[in-house]
C-alpha cells in the first residue's frame, strides 16, 4: 500500500497488475491496471484515464502527489 503523508490518498498495487485507489472516506474511488517498467509506473483506470509516476528512493511520485510505502 502506498499512501500520502496524510493518508488521504491510498494506492493498493495488487500482484495481478490491478490497483485500487482510495481517497479520503471513499474506498475504491478508482480502479484499473498498472505496469511497472524499471522505476516508472503507468496507470490506466477502468474508464480509460491514464497517468504515470516514478519510484525514486523508495518514494512514489505520481500526479503531483508523494506517496510512501506503508509498512
Amino acid at each position: 500500500m502506498w499512501v500520502t503523508k496524510d493518508r488521504n490518498i491510498r494506492h493498493n498495487l495488487l500482484p495481478n497488475n490491478r490497483y485500487d485507489e482510495a481517497r479520503g472516506n471513499r474506498e475504491s474511488a478508482y480502479q484499473g491496471s498498472y505496469q511497472v517498467t524499471g522505476n516508472h509506473i503507468d496507470y490506466k483506470d477502468d474508464t480509460g484515464f491514464t497517468a504515470d509516476g516514478e519510484f525514486r528512493d523508495g518514494i512514489l511520485y505520481h500526479a503531483g502527489m508523494i506517496l510512501y510505502k506503508e509498512a
